[in-house]
């Protein structure tokens, strides 16, 4: 892959996908294309095929996808399933009928079985049955490899999959509803300690910058809070969260993911990952925490000092999902962000982000 090759990343202004887009123009690739949903909807089949028509790109990163926590997946079910396999279906489909020269599918480890053997392996895919609250987002995922690795198989293409543990870092999603457990618990836990501090200037600005329907800065603090009280669990001098606590969740920073990506496209094809006994590979560091545990590594990153309770009539989701990236290091790649170090950066991102907002 020259520096000068054309890489379309699908997905550029999201978790990952900005991240590649960083690291590939560090590395010195500077013809990447992107393009924001306003201006091509992924889910239309006939202005994806006129996109293709039109930039021809060489490379294709597939990091667009509809994402979210246990809640917006318990939520809303058939829009997990239904998005993600048409934006996977128009995106593959016309990688392939425009000669795409390598396409990169970024799956997740959700797409295991909820009773895997720990650390999971690759080997592990379809073997039992998956985590009820995101099956539809898992199916479509293993949807989306199977496509890579049939569309390899029949006619010779080289599309490689990464399936990638729970990741977290700079444009994160902080929806209170929508988003996953770390940058949700980053954020509710800063919410946290504003009641808690009694400092009503940042509360407003965080809901100014981050809007929650139904809650309105303007109505002032007291109602703010209320709202947050009945609705989130975030009182004042405490906070309640989903499930037990005692679920084990192994994080990996996404900048290490999108560093992994960019080693990928240029060092590995489908058929050295067919030689190795898979078409995808585990991205993960192999290291775990409870969910309880990382709740006081937030707290301790915000420098919030309430309790943390836990509400167990909550789904806690898959018991244990450890990845085993053993055959990504055979390759030569590592991961090289520590949790609580991770953790820290993406409070100073997010609070930084906050003030800027205001500016």
């Amino acid at each position: 892959m020259n520096q000068d090759a054309k890489i379309y990343v699908a997905g550029h202004r999201g978790l990952v996908g900005s991240a590649i887009c960083r690291v590939l123009h560090e590395q010195g690739f500077h013809n990447i294309i992107g393009r924001t949903h306003a201006e091509l909807d992924l889910l239309d089949p006939v202005a994806t095929r006129d996109f293709f028509d039109s930039e021809r790109p060489e490379y294709v990163v597939l990091a667009a996808a509809l994402v979210g926590g246990i809640m917006a997946n318990y939520t809303y079910p058939a829009d997990f399933i239904y998005q993600n396999l048409q934006i996977q279906q128009n995106v593959i489909g016309e990688s392939f009928r425009h000669d795409v020269k390598k396409l990169l599918f970024l799956g997740s480890t959700c797409i295991y079985p909820r009773m895997a053997p720990q650390p999971i392996s690759e080997s592990a895919l379809l073997t039992s049955s998956l985590e009820p609250t995101n099956e539809p987002y898992a199916l479509a995922k293993i949807a989306g490899l199977k496509m890579c690795e049939a569309f390899n198989r029949q006619y010779g293409t080289n599309y490689i999959s990464v399936m990638p543990t729970n990741l977290y870092g700079p444009n994160d999603n902080f929806d209170l509803m929508n988003s996953h457990v770390l940058p949700a618990m980053v954020r509710k836990i800063h919410l946290a300690k504003c009641v808690m501090d009694g400092d009503d200037k940042a509360l407003l600005s965080d809901l100014e910058r981050h809007p929650v329907e139904g809650i309105a800065p303007s109505d002032g603090a007291e109602s703010v809070k209320n709202a947050l009280d009945k609705r989130f669990n975030i009182h004042n001098g405490s906070i309640t969260l989903w499930g037990t606590g005692e679920p084990l969740r192994e994080f990996l920073w996404s900048e290490d993911m999108a560093d992994a990506c960019v080693f990928l496209l240029h060092r590995v094809d489908a058929r050295q990952l067919a030689d190795m006994g898979t078409s995808f590979l585990n991205v993960g560091t192999g290291i775990e925490h409870t969910i309880a545990q990382v709740a006081h590594m937030v707290a301790a990153t915000v420098g919030y000092k309430g309790s943390i309770l836990f509400d167990a009539s909550k789904p806690d989701g898959t018991p244990r999902k450890l990845t085993d990236p053993s055959r990504l290091h055979a390759l030569g790649w590592r991961h090289k962000v520590e949790l609580a170090d991770g953790i820290k950066q993406l409070y100073d991102w997010y609070l930084a982000a906050n003030e800027n907002a205001g500016k």
